[in-house]
């Protein structure tokens, strides 16, 4: 039988290791995006400098592929092409590959080569900087940085949220709500960073007080759509209310109204119609990587295994979806319950080629070795 730490991995329920991170995710995803088109348009380097195998390498980040970004970048390195923006590429692609002193120092070195006048591309440097620092465990240096944009630059509302979530891992709590009051204040509708707020004391031991900020918004809130009030009657525990408001929602909010509709009913022990939703989305709107997720770990629950590896092999056919270490993990997870350990350790290995700072796996690759 499988290990008892072993376990297939959620996202966005409130785990422990996942709150802060898919938050600090969604912006740094959105700045490579946004990196991409201005590299694409010139915004970012001098006039008439040649950004070719940089945008190369951005492209391949947004692919996933890593070491291929890095090539590129080592391209346009010998290209003499902007060494700001390698310098930056390379920190953003070892990231990707988990290498996070090697990150914080290629991000140190492109702010280093700053020309004195800041620039939105300074602050994008110092979030992935900030970032670097958190995933490799120093929190005080993370919340250093987010200090410094915020002395430039106080309208910056992610930088709130984020050096509260810094202050916590450090156990200053009382910082940490102050910051987090502000970013809701200066944003009082968004409702994304709400339930990020959330999580983050959720996974700190403050439930209860990240549960008030929720309450308090159903309290107030003049106008609340059915897809945010059933999400945040589903973080209250509040599941019937919460399938309710989002059965109605589930047309109007994408993948995401099917997700917190599943999981509600996921919560409350009916996995078949958990199942059932997650398959309508698919079989209306074609594949999605979070939602193969979820179906994966609802059959986990039912104890279909072969049909929740089904799921989860499915969802790693989607190209560059941001879940796909999520879904080898738990792809590992079904084939020990299939108690097919030999394809399990394969698969373990290769997973630990491409995420060895994952210490639940490497528990687990000794585990397999004596099977």
């Amino acid at each position: 039988m499988p290990s008892l730490y072993f376990s297939v991995r959620q996202i966005g329920t409130g785990n422990t290791d996942t709150a802060v991170e898919e938050s600090m995710g969604k912006i740094h995803r959105k700045i490579v995006a946004a990196g991409v088109c201005c590299l694409m348009t010139g915004m970012l380097t001098g006039c008439g400098s040649d950004t070719t195998k940089i945008t190369e390498g951005m492209q391949l980040v947004e692919t996933l592929d890593y070491q291929g970004a890095l090539n590129a970048f080592d391209e346009a390195e010998a290209q003499k092409e902007d060494s700001r923006l390698i310098a930056r590429g390379r920190g953003i692609a070892s990231m990707g590959l988990t290498e996070y002193d090697q990150a914080v120092e290629y991000f140190t070195q492109a702010l280093e080569l700053s020309d004195g006048w800041v620039q939105n591309v300074d602050y994008d440097m110092n979030y992935y900087l900030a970032a670097a620092y958190t995933k490799n465990g120093q929190p005080a240096e993370a919340k250093k940085v987010y200090d410094a944009i915020l002395g430039l630059k106080p309208e910056e509302k992610d930088a709130y949220f984020l050096r509260g979530s810094a202050e916590l891992e450090l156990g200053d709590y009382e910082s940490a709500k102050a910051d987090f009051d502000q970013a809701i204040s200066m944003d009082p509708k968004n409702y994304d960073r709400l339930i990020e707020i959330y999580e983050a004391l959720a996974a700190h031991g403050y439930r209860e007080v990240g549960q008030e900020y929720l309450q308090n918004v159903l309290d107030t809130a003049k106008q609340l759509d059915a897809y945010d009030s059933g999400r945040i009657y589903y973080y209250l525990g509040e599941y019937q209310k919460a399938y309710l408001a989002l059965d109605e929602a589930r047309d109007k909010g994408g993948a995401d109204s099917y997700l917190y509709l599943g999981r509600a009913y996921a919560a409350t022990g009916d996995y078949n119609y958990a199942s059932s939703v997650y398959n309508n989305y698919l079989s209306k709107q074609g594949p999605n990587a979070e939602i193969y997720n979820e179906l994966g770990l609802c059959e986990m629950a039912k104890k279909e295994y072969q049909n929740a590896l089904v799921a989860f092999q499915a969802g790693k056919q989607i190209e560059g979806n941001s879940l796909m270490q999520t879904l080898c993990f738990n792809e590992i997870v079904a084939y020990e319950y299939l108690e097919d350990y030999q394809q399990a350790e394969v698969l373990m290995n290769a997973y630990l080629q491409n995420y060895p700072d994952d210490q639940t796996a490497i528990r687990e690759q000794q585990f397999l070795s004596t099977r």
